[in-house]
């Protein structure tokens, strides 16, 4: 008859807790102006991108224009047409991609 090797357990790695909350990037932070095109959605005083994204969705909800069979698109009404480059409808993460573009 074989041997039965035994499984020996390795203790497992202790994790270590840091009292610090993380900080969020600077670059998110900085204050950027809107385009013409995006003003007129979201308003054009200078905000940082994660406001943007913030009011963005929020215009979204507010007009109804997420799609109902596929959430992740977005149907575009005349005012994000043109902040969409003239497509009607666009995936939520080529979205950010596009307001980027909008935004100096």
């Amino acid at each position: 008859m074989a041997a039965k090797k035994k499984a020996t357990k390795k203790p497992a790695a202790k994790k270590k807790k840091s009292s610090a909350k993380r900080k969020p990037n600077a670059a998110f932070m900085k204050p950027m102006q809107p385009s013409a095109a995006l003003g007129a959605v979201i308003g054009n005083g200078m905000m940082p991108r994660t406001e943007v994204t913030k009011k963005i969705w929020a215009y979204i909800k507010k007009h109804g224009l997420q799609d109902s069979k596929n959430r992740r698109n977005i149907n575009a009404d005349e005012k994000l047409k043109d902040v969409f480059g003239g497509k009607k409808q666009v995936s939520m993460f080529e979205m950010t991609k596009l307001v980027n573009k909008h935004l100096k």
